[in-house]
């Protein structure tokens, strides 16, 4: 898959592979060296796990109908945030809105920043929702964006824990899902049934069941 990737690059040589440090850099550029290249190779894992949950669990139980086409357009950027705090999450969520805002849509039309070491806890996460939905709201962005939520505990308002429901929005890790306010309308335009998808999903989830959600494959964090 080649859709759009935000991650640290790593040095490439002409057939396009990795190479290891110069064997005769100072040990402290080798090692700083040594750990970019760990981190591009995490992050090259969490956006490969985060594909295959779009694919298998999002398209493949068609519980966004909306998901398919911007992916097979390959219009979606993946974002790995290295935010150690919600004051630079919200600095990254900024910077990714802006270039979202600044992109031709038939480019980039969504966004998706995960944040794998950060807002761990649900509870913090969607606290963290509110302080979002005010970076929305800021003038800059004329209400042309919203944002929603994924997370690996993810859990609906009146929902157990482990209620099969909660599963369509259980991503391998934090995400904030940007979202163009212009496309959402097309799309609900393009879905009549757009009000049902709610109801649609938690009809498919409890027929697949808890068994049949650990038959998809995905990383164990996404449960």
């Amino acid at each position: 898959m080649t859709n759009e990737h935000e991650k640290i690059s790593s040095p490439d040589d002409k057939t396009g592979h990795a190479r290891s440090p110069h064997p005769n850099l100072p040990p402290l550029a080798g090692e700083v060296a040594n750990e970019r290249l760990r981190e591009f190779h995490i992050s090259e894992t969490i956006i490969e796990e985060t594909q295959d949950w779009l694919e298998k669990a999002v398209i493949g139980l068609n519980l966004c109908p909306f998901a398919k086409a911007v992916h097979v357009r390959k219009q979606i950027r993946y974002v790995v945030s290295s935010a150690t705090t919600p004051d630079a999450l919200l600095d990254e969520l900024m910077t990714e809105l802006r270039h979202l805002q600044d992109t031709d849509s038939e480019l980039l039309d969504t966004t998706l920043l995960i944040h794998p070491h950060v807002l761990t806890d649900f509870l913090d996460f969607n606290d963290f929702l509110d302080t979002v939905d005010v970076a929305t709201a800021e003038p800059e962005f004329n209400d042309a964006f919203q944002v929603a939520s994924l997370h690996p505990q993810y859990q609906f308002a009146g929902t157990r824990q482990d209620d099969i429901e909660n599963y369509s929005n259980r991503a391998p890790y934090p995400t904030l899902h940007l979202l163009r306010e212009d496309s959402v309308d097309r799309a609900v335009v393009a879905f009549p049934d757009a009000d049902k998808i709610a109801d649609n999903n938690v009809e498919t989830l409890n027929k697949l069941g808890h068994e049949g959600w650990e038959k998809l494959g995905l990383i164990k964090s996404a449960r």
